[in-house]
């Protein structure tokens, strides 16, 4: 019998290729998520994939009732949780907004997982809770300095919450993954990030940068301390991501112990400066993009790249895709989604919320 996984925030970029990934393994999936940064329609997508259909309950990780209604419903054996705002920025700007999601759905969700005798999560952590690290490459050893954003403390203040709940002897066994920068899209285009209203991150401001969506790249920053003046980051192929929480997830269920918290970094082990994302995407799908120098931008650390070890050791996992190929898979999946009409889809469920 097929053991059901949730995935909290599954139809969103990290998520919704999780799901595949976890289906591939054998898996059974349940999604919840409240649409607030996704669409429902990514659901074809992931069917297209796999060729089966997850099962998707559209509601809020801080909804207790809500989420206790599923529980009841479902037999769950396991937990992947990725539903939490995640734009840097947009933290700083509004950090309350933040405290109160991000934190609020782990509450609920470890409260219920007790209730219901569910005993395994991975948590969708983020290498933001080393804040700007003192030594590179930067293992689960360095210390956790302050963050530089509400978003990183949110990371830093979930993870105290897992480990406080697991000291106080409640059941349960969990897996932080501390992963650094993904992008790309799965190689069949039928799933990828899917940004709603100007992008936050990068990859998706380069994609539709270079298809005529955004007049030019900004590109936050050239006066670094880098070889090239701008930030640094360890830019991961969201496939290798997913599958890192496939791998979580089989350890969490081979362990006899009736607790325990642990946390991996989930990473490339090689930094690459945004620049250099740039240079590479015209060069793997030759085209040349328009950019511009723009002033740093509150909350950005300066550069950061993982000591994937541990991870490797523990769970069986390395990464395995290139950043050229990230950059082709990424590009292809923003030639589907004109292809497809999903950009028109996107546009008109934004006119209508």
């Amino acid at each position: 019998m097929q053991k059901t996984i949730l995935v909290t925030g599954g139809l969103g970029f990290i998520g919704s290729h999780t799901v595949v990934a976890l289906q591939e393994a054998g898996y059974e999936v349940v999604i919840v998520d409240n649409l607030s940064n996704s669409f429902a329609f990514v659901l074809d997508g992931i069917c297209s994939i796999s060729g089966v259909m997850p099962r998707f309950y559209e509601g809020d990780c801080n909804d207790r009732a809500f989420m206790q209604q599923l529980f009841d419903k479902e037999k769950i054996v396991g937990v992947i949780h990725f539903a939490a705002y995640k734009a840097v920025g947009e933290s700083v700007a509004y950090p309350l907004k933040y405290y109160h999601n991000n934190l609020l759905s782990l509450i609920v969700l470890l409260e219920l997982m007790q209730q219901y005798k569910v005993a395994h999560l991975v948590f969708s952590s983020s290498c933001t809770v080393y804040g700007q690290p003192e030594q590179l490459p930067v293992d689960e050893s360095a210390p956790i300095l302050p963050a530089q954003s509400p978003y990183g403390n949110t990371k830093q203040v979930s993870e105290e919450i897992i480990r406080d709940s697991v000291q106080a002897g409640i059941p349960i066994k969990v897996l932080a993954l501390r992963y650094f920068n993904p992008i790309g899209a799965h190689p069949s285009a039928h799933i990828g990030e899917l940004p709603i209203g100007v992008p936050n991150n990068l990859v998706p401001y380069i994609t539709q940068t270079a298809a005529g969506i955004r007049p030019e790249l900004s590109i936050f920053g050239k006066d670094y301390n880098t070889p090239d003046g701008t930030c640094i980051r360890d830019f991961i192929h969201v496939m290798d991501l997913a599958e890192a929480h496939v791998k979580a997830l089989d350890y969490l269920l081979r362990q006899d112990a009736p607790s325990l918290y642990d946390y991996v970094n989930i990473g490339t082990g090689k930094g690459h400066s945004v620049l250099e994302v740039v240079q590479t995407f015209e060069r793997v799908n030759r085209i040349k993009l328009p950019y511009k120098f723009a002033p740093r931008r509150p909350g950005d650390v300066e550069q950061i790249y993982a000591k994937a070890d541990k991870a490797c050791q523990l769970l069986g996992w390395k990464a395995s895709r290139s950043l050229d190929q990230a950059l082709r898979d990424a590009w292809q999946w923003q030639v589907a989604l004109k292809e497809k009409g999903i950009l028109e889809k996107m546009q008109k469920a934004e006119t209508n919320s």
